[in-house]
């Protein structure tokens, strides 16, 4: 396959499918500028009605510009051509009835953090109102319980959505694009990373309402990094790289994954996952001891020199709460953290002075300051080197921030440019080099590539590499089973908060991992049964489950209750007693 360009439409693509319906959406030359950065370059894209096209690309790569320049977020360079229906539009000022047909689910969702998830459902289209035009609170709140349901979440809908996990905050921006669609209407549903925080349950869900308003005549622009999502979705994908259209509307029945990662990345990725195993000593770095938190209940397990570790689950297994956990950063009720036998007290100040670093999966909140430049960013765990007399030393921090980004493969690499200007993947990049400035002994890494492109996930996989082969101690905790095996010397896997399996060597498999995270393998050595008789009474210890004869039933007799008053009490005799008085008068 040709990997520099594809594209069976022609260089802008037709405005019609052969045959059928005129398209919904048809983009010619479209192109954005920034000052001193290209971010698009002549793109052409056709949605047809009843059809999901894919977008693909590397962090970077003009997808995130493509989708605000269909939202009128920002406005296109000169010269763009766009057909909504056959009629030439402009996206920066679209009419108020093509405004409300493309709906847009963006990365960061748009939800407004404050408000309530009924609220946010509401926000541009409004809520049902009753009498003297109140909105109906009741109603509202059943029918957004309804629409969550339909992904199996049932979350307080009257809580701010910032009280929201990642998933049901994305579930709630979905049903809000979705909601009120018509059947039969020619409209337009945009999705940018849907997927990135939803499990595997979820992610079908979010695919049947897809599919549901493809059948009812909607074009669905669905934009993902998990590529076997893409090709079991998309009827046609579109390629960027560098801000340019390398394959337009390829149809998904002549792509494989190999074939669509070798036109993302622009060359044969022959091997994404490039290490072996590098445990150097048996002498263990990080050792965590009976932990238990909000979640995890008495979870143990050692990392060693140079040994990179996973931890695998579900969601609410704890495999999501076990890195914080461990750096101090959410609550730990029990248990005892060590690292290099010194015990590191529950506190993140703590663990940083132990030799700690933690990268967490909620990048945007939790991983870096927004808007913060990259220079600022990625010295901000340690200045103390930096500084000479009391006074930072300006030169010494760029240089030291250039070589770092040069390292790891930022890009771009402007040390003055605002964090938040960054894609997902190159923000990944900067809050490790951030940590690995500060030559960790332990390395806690909680969905080291969520939201990552194909390419910025074999950079961040050679980083961790590098860091093991350094001596560094790296625990990784993942959703994808395939990464965990692919990248660990060893694998424990969380269920219900506990560690269900340690799986290292032959037995390290993804067939094997996902198994025991769903609680299907039959090789559970703390869930023993001996059946003993009848009237039984379970009694559940940390080895063991035991059936025991239940103790008979000691019956006492009720206490007998007190006699009654023979008149129904004092007050009552009082009271015909005066009644008796005042007639005999």
């Amino acid at each position: 396959m040709n990997v520099d360009t594809i594209s069976p439409e022609g260089p802008a693509g037709p405005s019609t499918s052969v045959g059928g319906p005129a398209a919904l959406l048809t983009i010619k030359r479209l192109s954005k500028t920034y000052p001193g950065q290209v971010a698009l370059r002549d793109a052409s894209l056709t949605l047809r009605p009843s059809e999901v096209h894919a977008i693909v690309g590397q962090n970077g790569s003009g997808k995130s510009t493509l989708i605000k320049l269909l939202g009128g977020y920002v406005k296109a360079d000169h010269g763009a051509q766009v057909l909504v229906d056959d009629r030439p539009v402009d996206l920066w000022s679209l009419p108020a009835d093509l405004r409300r047909r493309i709906r847009i689910v963006h990365q960061d969702l748009g939800l407004v953090p404050t408000l309530s998830a009924v609220e946010n459902l509401g926000l541009g289209r409004g809520w049902t109102t009753g009498a003297f035009g109140r909105i109906a609170w009741s109603a509202e709140v059943e029918r957004a319980q309804r629409e969550l349901l339909r992904f199996g979440l049932a979350p307080d809908v009257r809580r701010p959505v910032a009280l929201l996990t990642a998933a049901e905050r994305a579930a709630v921006a979905i049903v809000r694009a979705l909601r009120d669609w018509e059947p039969g209407e020619r409209g337009i549903l945009v999705l940018d990373e849907p997927t990135a925080s939803l499990n595997r349950n979820e992610v079908d869900a979010l695919f049947r309402e897809v599919r549901r308003v493809t059948v009812e005549g909607a074009g669905v622009v669905f934009v993902s990094h998990i590529l076997d999502e893409v090709l079991g979705l998309a009827d046609r994908v579109t390629v960027l790289r560098d801000g340019e259209v390398v394959a337009a509307g390829v149809p998904s029945t002549e792509l494989t994954q190999a074939k669509l990662v070798e036109l993302i990345v622009g060359r044969s990725v022959t091997q994404l996952y490039s290490r072996s195993s590098t445990a150097r000593t048996l002498v263990p770095v990080l050792e965590v001891v009976g932990l238990s938190g909000v979640t995890v209940r008495n979870v143990s397990m050692t990392v060693h020199d140079g040994e990179v570790v996973g931890v695998a689950g579900l969601v609410g297994s704890g495999r999501d709460e076990i890195a914080a956990c461990v750096f101090g950063a959410s609550p730990r009720f029990a248990g005892r953290v060590l690292v290099n036998k010194t015990k590191v007290f529950a506190a993140p100040r703590e663990a940083i002075n132990a030799g700690m670093a933690l990268v967490p999966a909620d990048r945007k909140n939790l991983g870096l300051v927004p808007d913060d430049r990259l220079v600022e960013h990625v010295p901000l765990p340690r200045y103390g080197p930096l500084q000479r007399g009391g006074r930072l030393r300006h030169r010494t921090v760029r240089n030291e921030v250039t070589d770092w980004v040069t390292r790891l493969d930022v890009q771009p690499r402007i040390i003055g440019r605002r964090m938040e200007k960054f894609s997902g993947g190159n923000q990944q990049k900067a809050v490790l080099a951030r940590w690995l400035r500060m030559e960790p002994k332990v390395l806690l890494l909680d969905e080291p590539t969520q939201g990552v492109d194909v390419g910025a996930k074999a950079g961040i996989y050679r980083t961790i590499s590098e860091a093991a082969e350094n001596g560094t101690a790296v625990l990784v905790t993942s959703s994808d089973a395939e990464e965990l095996v692919h990248i660990c010397d060893r694998v424990f896997v969380l269920r219900g908060g506990m560690v269900a399996a340690e799986l290292t060597g032959a037995t390290l498999t993804e067939d094997r991992v996902v198994g025991e995270m769903l609680g299907s393998e039959s090789s559970r050595k703390t869930m023993k049964v001996r059946q003993r008789p009848a009237g039984p009474k379970v009694i559940r210890t940390d080895d063991d489950i035991d059936v025991r004869p239940a103790a008979p039933l000691s019956v006492r007799p009720a206490p007998a209750e007190p006699p009654a008053p023979e008149h129904g009490g004092r007050l009552a005799q009082w009271t015909r007693n005066a009644l008796a008085r005042w007639r005999r008068r």
